[in-house]
């Protein structure tokens, strides 16, 4: 019989292919460590983001692997750690120093529920376990610091703006610097101006993903921010019936314009379950997500469907993510927060240009 080796250990472990990256998690460099202590075997296997969809699928497929291939061995026992990819830009290394990926969050127009995703996916990755940051680009509607029930204003430090945080997520809104009462009466320039603001004058620190809740629409913002950074990649929000999607589809092209990845389309407002009877109604149609994302190539992350504890959560400040639920909309949105998770490692793992895209405007 062949002798217990780490060689035997990691061969073993090469039929064990991530999903997403269609490669062997020896190849990718996933396995760290492994232990052999007479027949017990230990390995650590890290991955490229805590919010791993296929996490727990790796983990079972490691040791039935290691045992089938490997009979003699013992207790075999696989420990899952992660540690967050990032492409190497150098413009978004000097204007975000900390931050390894950035996510821009849009639509074609308002009424989509596109705040309310950006919150919820934010703080679902903070869940999981990653360092997340979340900027309410919106300066004309800022609805993020009710939705994630943060008051008061931010602190100065060292001449920068110290973001505001809760349920782990680090938050700047310009609703932080203005009465609440206080209309936003600014000309394109100007709401420009705050974004690049809250991106060179805020101390963010070390994070894993920054989000930007953008405004509705392709205007001067969505310009400032793809012209600023390269952003690692955009989430396109839409609600099922045609007109929401044929929106979404100029989003789409917007972004394809200026070279930003599609990290992929989230179809809000599904559909509805009564909550007496469970029948479920379809009030915008339904799958008109999936078909706009099968037609432009891009990935579908998933559905959410209309909830009354959806609104009721961002009236009172607490993600509806925070719930337990099984099968409810904190799941759904947790699992399409992984999807979306598992495109930002499959974006840096194809690499990227380094330069934000000059833009020609009619």
């Amino acid at each position: 019989m062949a002798a217990l080796t780490q060689a035997r250990v990691l061969d073993a472990l090469r039929v064990v292919r991530d999903p997403d990256l269609h490669r062997d998690i020896v190849a990718l460099d996933f396995v760290k460590e492994v232990k052999i202590d007479g027949t017990s075997i230990s390995v650590n296997v890290e991955l490229t983001t805590p919010a791993c969809p296929v996490r727990d699928d790796l983990k079972s497929a490691a040791v039935r692997a290691i045992k089938d291939a490997i009979p003699e061995a013992g207790m075999v026992t696989v420990e899952m750690s992660s540690r967050v990819t990032q492409r190497t830009e150098r413009i978004q290394r000097e204007i975000l120093p900390g931050v390894k990926n950035t996510i821009a969050v849009a639509s074609g127009k308002g009424g989509v529920g596109k705040s309310t995703v950006s919150v919820n996916l934010a703080v679902a990755l903070a869940q999981d376990g990653a360092r997340v940051g979340l900027v309410d680009a919106d300066v004309y509607g800022p609805s993020i610091p009710l939705m994630m029930g943060i008051t008061g204003r931010p602190a100065v430090r060292n001449q920068r703006l110290q973001p505001m945080e809760n349920w782990g997520v680090k938050v700047m809104s310009i609703g932080f610097l203005v009465d609440p009462m206080q209309a936003v009466i600014w000309r394109g320039p100007m709401a420009s101006g705050a974004i690049k603001q809250f991106m060179t004058d805020v101390e963010w620190g070390d994070l894993d993903y920054l989000v930007f809740d953008l405004p509705p629409g392709t205007g001067d913002i969505q310009l400032t921010l793809v012209q600023t950074i390269p952003l690692t990649g955009a989430v396109i929000v839409t609600t099922p019936q045609d007109i929401s999607l044929a929106d979404a589809r100029k989003g789409y092209v917007m972004f394809e314009k200026v070279n930003v990845p599609i990290l992929g389309l989230i179809e809000n407002m599904s559909y509805y379950v009564c909550s007496h009877c469970g029948h479920r109604e379809e009030i915008f149609d339904n799958g008109g997500g999936r078909r706009a994302a099968e037609e432009l190539g891009i990935p579908f992350l998933g559905e959410i469907p209309i909830v009354t504890r959806i609104r009721v959560s961002g009236d009172s400040g607490k993600p509806v993510v925070l719930e337990e639920e099984t099968g409810g909309p904190g799941e759904c949105i947790k699992k399409i927060a992984r999807n979306m998770a598992a495109q930002v490692s499959i974006r840096n793992a194809a690499g990227a240009t380094d330069a934000p895209v000059e833009i020609q405007l009619g």
